[in-house]
Order: C-alpha cells, then structure tokens, then sequence
C-alpha cells in the first residue's frame, strides 16, 4: 500500500460515520440542553451583530462584525460551491436536507464552543487575545488536561498548512487559469508566478495580525457573498416555477430513496448530506472559536450568540444557493464531474459568463480563507513556543502559498483532512464537558438581559 492509499484509508476511518455520528450527536445535545437557543436567540444574534452593543473600552481586539466576517472567511469556501455539487452528485436532491438538519444543530455547538473562547480567553498587557478551544480545555477543564489542549494546537498548526492554505491557492490558481487562458491547461511559470502574487497580497494583511485581518475580511465577506448570492438568485429566478418541484424533490428524497433507508440512519443520502455540512461550516472543529475569543466584548454569551449566525449564512443560506441553483437548472440530471456541476448551472442561464462568475467566487472564498486560518494557525502556535513563534510560523505559511500553487496536493488535502477530525475529538469533548458552564452563563446573561442590567 502506498502512502495515498494508506491516508484514503484512514481517512475513511476518521471522517466516517462514527464521527458524523459524534459531531451531529453532540450538535442534538446541546440543542436539547440549550432549549432550542438557535431560533430563540436568532434575531438577538443578529441585533448585537448590527453594532448595537459594542464597546470600545472592552477587552479584545476586534468588533462583533470583524470576528463574524473573519470566522465566516475562513468557513465560506470552495467547498460552498464545489462541496455543495459533490453531496448533490453523490447523495442526490436529499442530501441538501440533510446539509439544513447539520447547519441547524451546527449552531448550537459554534454557540458553545465561542461563548467559551471568550469566557476562557486570556488578554495580556498589551491587549493581545488568546483564545479558542486549546485555552478552553486547559483553563476550564484543568490543567491535567494540558496534553489534549496541547495536541489540539499541534492538530491546528498542521491543518493550516493544507485544507487552510495549499487547498486554497490550488483553487485560486485552476480558477485564475480558467479566466485567463480558458480552458489551456496552465504552466510551471504562471502557477509560480500567480502563487507569489497571492503570498504578497496575503501577507501584506496577516503580517499585520488580527486586526488588520478583521478590517480586510469586514470588506471582503460582505461583498463576495452579495456577489456570490446575487449570480446565484438571477439562475433561481430564471428558474423560478422549477423551484417547488426542487422543495419536493429535497424533502422527498431525504426519507425516501432506496439509499437513504437502506444503509439504516446512516444512508447514502444523509451521509453525503452531513458530510458536507460538516465540512462547510466547520461546526466542531474549533477553529472559528479562535477567531471569535478575539472580539471586543465583556459577555462571552453575546460572542456565542454572534458565532450561531455562521452556519445559517454559511449552510443554509449561501450553500442553499448553489444547492438551488443546480437543482432548478437540471444540470444534475446530466453531468457526472462534481468540479463542473456550479459552472454548468450558472452557465445555463448566463452562457459563458456563468463559468467565469463560478471561477471568481471560488477565487473570492478561497482568498479569504487563505487571510484567515493563518490567524488560527498563529493562536496555536503562540500558544505552544509563545509570542516568539508567531512571526516565523506567519512567513512559513507564506511560503507554503508559493508551493501549493506548482505542487500536486492530493495527498497533503488527504492527510490535512485527517488533522481536521484530529481537531474536533479533543473539541467535542471539551464542549460536551463544559456545557455546564455555557448553561449558567446563558441562564444568567438572559436574566440580565430581561432586567435591562448592562
């Protein structure tokens, strides 16, 4: 067996069902526990989210908006156009449904997993935030849980490497090539070329740390999702007496294909659906906990309530729009490459240009996660060697830009993918131990907010 088999296997193993299982479990649980708080809280969530409640003179390092939009930068990626066409492809209408039930739960555990980076963050002399789940399982669960914080920080580091940085710049550049030269495949020259451009333009924002990276992902989140959902409401509307028939289709298929129930709860259909859910919105890694332990806040509920908005745009929201868009236009029923799926449906309505907008959202979410996971990388590397560590591990992550964009990564995304369960073990225990805390602090910020005591 050859080292890409050997890692297809394991990852098989550790991003099978009992993970799915561990991480939508966890998701039940903490709904139930929570008493449903992602639709009682919704509209609150995005009240703090509009500025309402933010004070300067809080500790930490960026808004409420800034620590959405660099959380949401970092989760909204290729994989909200590429990933959707894959569960599509795979698992049928159905698995949409199942993408909505995850994003759903999601919520519940981005709520807890953020209202704890900032109840267990630290803030230092110099107002420099250190927060998300390795801070959290050492400060909250103790210190003889040291080891697992530890591993979490060394599972983060290495997955910044690949699914946060060589993934990415392998899309931009296939993407940039596309707009380009079309359909010519590129050469050594140009992919070089193109990865120096990016590593320039991506340091010039992370070399400046969290703040910078919040100012520039504040700009460019709102308007590639504007311009993403924008495209991709023009193929609905196109499309529009197609869309109840797609409603049916989602809700049907979800229960009543041969694979949904013949794999028992774990079907065909649900576990293309959760998978990709999973992987979209990043509910249980951690990660975006780190970003979201660096807002300007006292109430570490309100953060919590703030990061709940992440799977709903993320999933059900913006993955919602390529899942309709593909489903109104049919292009599902006809092709067989999950990489053209997007392209085909925008291009059944806007010709060639639809191709071209595909390849510049990809362009869009991929740069954006490439100015963010740094930030994630950096936490955890400043947690492990200290501040020190921060600015080596930032230009190394520059130079890895330059070689993802000339190296085939099939196994390096391989073995990055399997660091990213490697990171949600740790976290879900941690979130399932802590819940108790997440309870009081809710119980008491909701009593106070009844109260008006601010």
């Amino acid at each position: 067996m050859n080292l890409s088999d050997l890692i297809a296997s394991v990852l098989n193993v550790v991003w099978g069902p009992p993970m799915m299982v561990l991480l939508l479990g966890t998701g039940i649980f903490l709904t139930i526990r929570y008493k449903f708080l992602q639709i009682r809280g919704l509209k609150h969530g995005f009240g703090i989210l509009s500025g309402k409640y933010d004070r300067e003179r809080d500790p930490g390092e960026i808004s409420h908006f800034q620590a959405l939009t660099t959380a949401l930068s970092a989760t909204v990626g290729t994989g909200n156009i590429v990933g959707v066409a894959a569960a599509i492809m795979m698992g049928g209408p159905g698995a949409v449904f199942w993408m909505w039930v995850t994003a759903f739960f999601g919520m519940a555990v981005k709520f807890t997993s953020c209202t704890l980076a900032v109840r267990f963050r630290k803030v230092d002399e110099s107002g420099v935030a250190h927060g998300g789940p390795m801070h959290y399982i050492e400060i909250g669960m103790g210190k003889k849980f040291k080891w697992l914080a530890v591993l979490y920080a060394v599972f983060t580091i290495i997955a910044s490497f690949g699914i946060g940085n060589m993934f990415q710049i392998n899309n931009v550049v296939v993407s940039l090539n596309f707009l380009i030269h079309g359909e010519q495949a590129s050469g050594f020259t140009f992919n070089l070329i193109a990865g120096i451009v990016i590593a320039v333009l991506v340091g010039i924002v992370i070399l400046g740390g969290i703040k910078k990276i919040g100012k520039a992902t504040a700009k460019i989140v709102p308007f590639m999702a504007f311009f993403y959902i924008g495209a991709g409401l023009i193929i609905i509307l196109k499309n529009l007496p197609a869309i109840p028939e797609v409603f049916l289709d989602i809700f049907y298929y979800a229960f009543h294909t041969p694979e949904a129930i013949g794999g028992g709860v774990l079907g065909t259909v649900i576990r293309h659906g959760v998978a990709r859910g999973l992987f979209s919105n990043e509910a249980g890694l951690g990660s975006t906990a780190i970003a979201h332990g660096a807002a300007k806040t006292k109430e570490p509920v309100r953060e919590g309530l703030v990061a709940m908005l992440e799977p709903f745009i993320d999933t059900i929201v913006i993955c919602s729009i390529t899942a309709f868009a593909i489903l109104s236009s049919g292009v599902h029923e006809i092709a067989n490459v999950k990489g053209e799926l997007t392209a085909l449906a925008f291009q059944s309505v806007l010709g060639p240009a639809g191709g071209r907008i595909v390849a510049l959202g990809i362009i869009f979410f991929a740069f954006s996660t490439l100015i963010s996971w740094p930030y994630y990388g950096d936490r955890a590397s400043d947690y492990l060697f200290g501040e020190k560590a921060v600015k080596p591990y930032r230009f190394v992550f520059l130079a890895f830009i330059v070689l993802g964009a000339v190296t085939k990564i099939n196994v390096v995304i391989g073995f990055s993918d399997i660091m990213n369960a490697m990171m949600a073990l740790p976290n879900l225990i941690a979130l399932i131990v802590l819940s108790p805390v997440v309870v009081k602090l809710s119980r008491d910020y909701f009593r106070r907010r009844k109260d008006q005591h601010f």
